[in-house]
């Protein structure tokens, strides 16, 4: 399920966005600084301050991962379900060692949210349709220029 090329599109990316749903339907969309790729089909991220995630996961477990390289302008959608490991389950140490060496003590990290991927769709900024003949190199200079980088 998760490719190489989406492994490492996940190292390359600085923050992840983890779409929710509440009880009521309504959905949430909120960064997290802290995530992985756990195996071949989960994601794990650290719950640092993510009450509203944890809440909407417990009661809808049905979510969306994204994340995209600002400069390629490419990245991708995971779809799965998610469990909750709270720092007070037998779990936890077990999921949280994975997680660790990218938090170490910076973080009062509460728990894991665990993602196992169901589905993966690929994020491709619209100037790469729109130009067909630019290049990953073409648009990471661009994108460059726009962000004053």
């Amino acid at each position: 399920m998760l490719t190489e090329k989406i492994k490492s599109s996940i190292q390359e990316s600085v923050l992840c966005w983890l779409a929710t749903v509440d009880k009521d339907g309504c959905p949430s969309v909120s960064p997290k600084e802290v995530f992985i790729c756990n195996s071949d089909t989960e994601i794990l991220i650290a719950n640092i301050a993510s009450a509203n995630s944890v809440k909407n996961i417990k009661s809808n477990d049905n979510v969306c991962v994204s994340f995209v390289d600002v400069f390629k302008q490419k990245g991708f959608q995971l779809y799965g379900k998610a469990t909750y490991i709270a720092k007070n389950s037998d779990s936890f140490e077990a999921a949280f060692g994975s997680i660790k060496p990218l938090t170490g003590d910076k973080y009062p990290v509460a728990g894991v949210i665990r993602i196992t991927v169901l589905k993966a769709k690929s994020i491709v900024a619209p100037s790469y349709k729109l130009f067909p003949n630019i290049t990953e190199e073409q648009q990471i200079e661009s994108a460059k220029k726009t962000y004053g980088v």
